[in-house]
Formats: C-alpha cells, sequence, structure tokens
C-alpha cells in the first residue's frame, strides 16, 4: 500500500478498533489457482499473539480455504470513506488551485491462516461472532436459540480459520495535507451534503491534524 508519512496510522490500539467497528474484510489469497479474494466478518482478538488474531470461516463449498497453506493472506479493513469536492476548500476560491480526492481509512493485515474443522470449536466462534453483533440488541439472538441439529448441519457445512497476524499497517487519508482552513471547509461541505451519513469522516478530520 502507498503510504506518505503524513496518512500512517501505527498506535495497535486505533487499528484494532477500526477493525472491531468495521468488520467485513476483503480477505485475499493466492493459491495454484491464482488470486481468490472473499468479503468476510472477522472477529478480532487482539490479546492473542504479539499484533492479534483473527478468525472467521467460509463455506465448505468455497475453495479458497484450500489454497491458505501455499502463502501469506492478505485481509483488508473499510473504514469511513467519502468524495472531497474542491469546492468544499476556500483556497480553491482564490486560486482555482484544487482537485477532487477521496477521504478514507484502511487497514491491511497480513498474516498466515490455519483450519480448524472441530465442531465444538466452530461453534464456540460462531457464538463469540454472533454475541459481538447482537449484544446491543434490544433481544439479542444467540445461537442457542436454533434447533441444535440444525446449527450442527450448518457447521458442518463451513469451515473455520485462524488469522495469526504478522504485520498491520493503517492509512488515514483524511486531509492532514490540506491547511486548516481547508479542513474546516470539508468538514463544513460534509456535513451539509451528507449529514450524519458523514459523522464519522468528520470526526476522522478532527482527530488527525497534520500541516
Amino acid at each position: 500500500m502507498y503510504l506518505p508519512s503524513h496518512f500512517r496510522e501505527d498506535r495497535p490500539e486505533v487499528l484494532h478498533r477500526l477493525m472491531q467497528e468495521y468488520p467485513l474484510a476483503a480477505l485475499i489469497s493466492s493459491g495454484p489457482s491464482g488470486l481468490a479474494a472473499n468479503h468476510l466478518p472477522l472477529l478480532l482478538d487482539p490479546t492473542a499473539g504479539p499484533c492479534g488474531t483473527l478468525t472467521g470461516h467460509l463455506a465448505r463449498a468455497n475453495d479458497q480455504w484450500r489454497d491458505f497453506g501455499h502463502a501469506e493472506v492478505l485481509a483488508i479493513f473499510q473504514g469511513p470513506q467519502s468524495y472531497v469536492s474542491p469546492d468544499w476548500y476556500p483556497s480553491k476560491h482564490e486560486t482555482g488551485k484544487a482537485v477532487p480526492t477521496w477521504n478514507y481509512a484502511v487497514v491491511h493485515v497480513r498474516g498466515t491462516i490455519e483450519i480448524f474443522e472441530d465442531a465444538a470449536r466452530l461453534r464456540g466462534f460462531l457464538s463469540r461472532l454472533t454475541e459481538q453483533h447482537e449484544t446491543s440488541r434490544p433481544t439479542p439472538w444467540a445461537v442457542a436459540d436454533a434447533p441444535t441439529e440444525y446449527i450442527d448441519n450448518l457447521t458442518r457445512a463451513i469451515v473455520g480459520f485462524e488469522l495469526r497476524i504478522t504485520g498491520i499497517e493503517g492509512k488515514w487519508k483524511v486531509s492532514q495535507n490540506q491547511p486548516e482552513r481547508n479542513r474546516e471547509g470539508v468538514v463544513a461541505g460534509l456535513t451539509a451534503e451528507l449529514g450524519a451519513s458523514g459523522a464519522d469522516m468528520v470526526e476522522l478530520i478532527s482527530r488527525n491534524r497534520t500541516v
């Protein structure tokens, strides 16, 4: 990933927070048949290993899992993102020297994968994954709410995997290369045109200043 120093994010707690808040990752691997990519919700354990561990699952019919032993894999987590209009920069109205761009926050994770197929381990993982996304709901659903035979049949149709993180890097491209008045213009533009849907990017811009 092209990573200018002013866009680099190295703090583990910040990287982990994005991975937890935006857990649907693009998992990319390479095997005998070439590149493969799938979009999967991954469960992070930041305390397992030096950089953390991710756990996920694939349909048994998805051949990507057969490639995992051949090489390192890449998981990409996409956080807030938004188009940035040059019209939002006060400097553009003075000099005309501005072009559109895109703001975004991403985390790239590299690691090696171990496959597991044990039914009890799979069920435990599925329960933890479900709890993470159901716990804030008024009436949380749990794996135990479904008939045991039904869950057992579904579990046999999946393969679990554990990704041991060996490298992690983050890129927060959130207008740090702009002067303060242009950053304020981007915040105002996002707020006016996107409202609540632009709030996450507004927060990132407000928290990350370089120039």
